[in-house]
């Protein structure tokens, strides 16, 4: 008896060492991945301030809470069975997918600075007047639920071709980690950035100088961080969009695009010394930003101009 209590003791601690050892792989591979979609967040969090602009302080923490719950339900409900089912049985397809969601991103930023240079406006805009505050809380909350469902799909499938090789208990533990996880990054510190000339005001009636000083200085800021932060989402997601792309060439087999890039990238590391590895990859990441200008411009020239003429010969016919 003792021996084999003994025995099924060592069992145990086998077993244990083994799930540890899953653990940790788990974890370890969770990092990585969310240091891979590392530029999708960054997008994500400099675009959600935006739509909480126009409502009063009290309406601010409740319709982040209900993004923040629309941005779960994307993550773990919709897109992590999709994205198991696409591992499985669909592997080739998480590429095509994953470029699909680099058009749209560069679309979107591309439409954001065309409208900005004096382009025509399609559809509505967050600076439009506000007319219903409850239709337009709605509106908001389901047009930033929406925008973060193409942010997330991103964010899985980035996750997902990273984890590819792991076993299929693994890759769910994985993206359910790293999607939680950004998503109460991302939006606690959106909460925290909307709050912030709240929290400055709160300082400015204290009776510390110093504190006063901070106060006044986070009130008079924080426009500025707004406006600096839409600028920076529209910039990430040229970034992000044309980055995927490239990529996502490069998979196919059309080499020559992101090899350019990376050539001209390594050029400049080489030239600029010490700072050669932080300003090579500045200099990727803008000559991706700027591949994504250009695909999102041509996308926008094609909906906006070739189909539309398009349908207007086809109304005009019938």
């Amino acid at each position: 008896m003792p021996g084999g209590l003994m025995a099924l003791l060592d069992d145990v601690a086998v077993i244990a060492r083994a799930a540890a050892a899953s653990v940790d792989d788990v974890g370890v591979a969770a990092s990585r991945a969310g240091a891979k979609a590392a530029g999708v967040v960054i997008d994500d969090a400099a675009v959600t301030p935006n739509y909480v602009t126009g409502f009063t302080p009290d309406r601010e923490l409740p319709i982040i809470a209900k993004i923040t719950r629309g941005s779960l339900k994307n993550k773990l409900l919709i897109l992590l069975p999709a994205a198991l089912l696409l591992s499985a049985f669909l592997p080739w397809a998480i590429t095509p997918i994953l470029m699909m969601g680099g058009l749209y991103l560069s679309y979107e930023g591309a439409e954001k600075i065309i409208e900005k240079l004096g382009g025509e406006k399609h559809g509505e805009t967050l600076g439009d007047p506000i007319d219903d505050p409850a239709n337009f809380e709605k509106e908001r909350v389901a047009g930033a639920i929406r925008t973060d469902l193409i942010l997330s799909a991103e964010i899985m499938a980035i996750t997902l071709a990273s984890v590819a090789d792991q076993p299929l208990l693994n890759r769910a533990l994985i993206l359910a980690i790293v999607g939680a996880g950004i998503t109460f990054a991302v939006y606690g510190a959106v909460a925290l950035i909307v709050k912030m000339d709240d929290i400055g005001l709160h300082l400015a009636e204290r009776e510390s100088p110093s504190a006063k000083k901070l106060g006044r200085g986070l009130v008079h800021a924080m426009p500025k961080v707004l406006t600096a932060l839409s600028g920076i989402g529209t910039v990430a997601m040229l970034w992000v969009g044309g980055g995927i792309f490239l990529h996502g060439l490069d998979d196919l087999g059309f080499h020559v695009p992101s090899g350019i890039v990376h050539g001209v990238e390594q050029a400049v590391e080489h030239a600029t010394g010490p700072l050669g590895v932080v300003i090579g990859w500045t200099t990727q990441a803008a000559l991706s930003a700027l591949f994504g200008l250009a695909l999102g411009a041509f996308a926008a020239f094609v909906l906006h101009k070739v189909l539309r003429i398009g349908a207007h010969k086809a109304a005009e016919e019938n």
